[in-house]
C-alpha cells in the first residue's frame, strides 16, 4: 500500500504572493511544512505538488536545490492536478495539504491514514465543522475511488477545491470525519497563512519556541496562539 502526502501549492497565491517561499527566522514557509510532515510515520513519499506554469519556477527551483520530490500540472484544476500526483506515483492513497498548513501536525496525519487503511474508507478528513483550527487540516483519500470521482466535479469550485465535492456529497462514498474533543478552545480559529497578517503572527509563535518547531504538537501550538493574542 503506497501512501502518498501532497503539498498542494503555487508562488502567486492572491493575497500574499510568494507566501510559500517567505522566510521565517531564514527558513522558507515549505521548509517549515515539510518538515513537520517528515515527522509522519508514513513520511517515505512528500511531493510538493505545483502547477507547470513559469510563475511556479521559483517553487520548482527551491525543490531542485533542496533535493525534494515535486510534481507539475495544471494551475487552475486544482483537484486534477491532485489526481495526476498520486497517479504519477502510483498512490494508493493520497494526503492534501494545503500550502498555507504552517502547522500542520504529523500525529493527526497519521491519524487520519492509520483510519482510513484500518477502516478501508474512502475519505477521511478533520475538517469538517472547523473543530481544529485552519493551517492544521489533514484530508486523506482512495486515489482510485478520488480519480473515479473527479468526473462528477463540473463546477469550478470544485476543480478549485480539491474535496471540496465530498463535503457536498457526504454519501459519495465511505466517509468519516474527526473531530477535537480534547480542547474546546481551538474550535473555529484561523491560523492557515493566508494574509501577511497570518504570516507575521505565525512568524511571531515560532519566534517564541523554545525547541524545533516540529516538536510541538497542535495543541501546544494553539495555547501559543491563544497566549499571542
Amino acid at each position: 500500500m503506497k501512501v502518498g502526502i501532497i503539498v498542494i501549492c503555487r508562488f502567486n497565491s492572491s493575497r500574499l504572493p510568494g507566501k510559500i517561499l517567505r522566510e521565517i527566522e531564514g527558513k522558507p514557509l515549505l521548509a517549515y511544512i515539510l518538515e513537520r510532515l517528515n515527522q509522519s510515520k508514513y513520511n517515505e513519499n512528500i511531493v510538493v505538488a505545483t502547477s507547470n506554469q513559469s510563475t511556479d519556477d521559483p517553487i520548482v527551483d527551491y525543490c531542485k536545490n533542496n533535493k525534494i520530490t515535486y510534481f507539475r500540472a495544471d494551475l487552475n484544476n486544482v483537484s486534477k492536478r491532485f489526481a495526476d500526483c498520486m497517479s504519477h506515483f502510483n498512490f494508493d492513497y493520497g494526503i492534501r495539504i494545503n500550502g498555507d498548513n504552517i502547522f500542520t501536525d504529523a500525529n493527526l496525519v497519521d491519524q487520519a491514514i492509520d483510519i482510513i487503511l484500518s477502516q478501508k474508507l474512502d475519505f477521511v478528513s478533520n475538517v469538517k465543522g472547523r473543530t481544529y483550527p485552519t493551517g492544521m487540516s489533514v484530508e486523506v483519500v482512495n486515489a482510485d475511488f478520488y480519480k473515479e470521482q473527479l468526473i462528477q466535479f463540473t463546477e469550478e469550485r470544485h476543480r478549485e477545491h480539491v474535496t471540496l465535492y465530498f463535503y457536498e456529497n457526504e454519501r459519495a462514498g465511505k466517509f468519516q470525519f474527526l473531530t477535537n474533543e480534547e480542547m474546546e478552545e481551538a474550535k473555529g480559529l484561523k491560523m492557515a497563512v493566508d494574509t501577511k497578517e497570518d504570516f507575521n503572527f505565525a512568524s511571531s509563535i515560532i519566534k517564541k519556541m523554545d525547541n524545533p518547531h516540529y516538536l510541538y504538537d497542535w495543541k501546544s501550538i494553539t495555547k501559543f496562539y491563544l497566549n499571542e493574542k
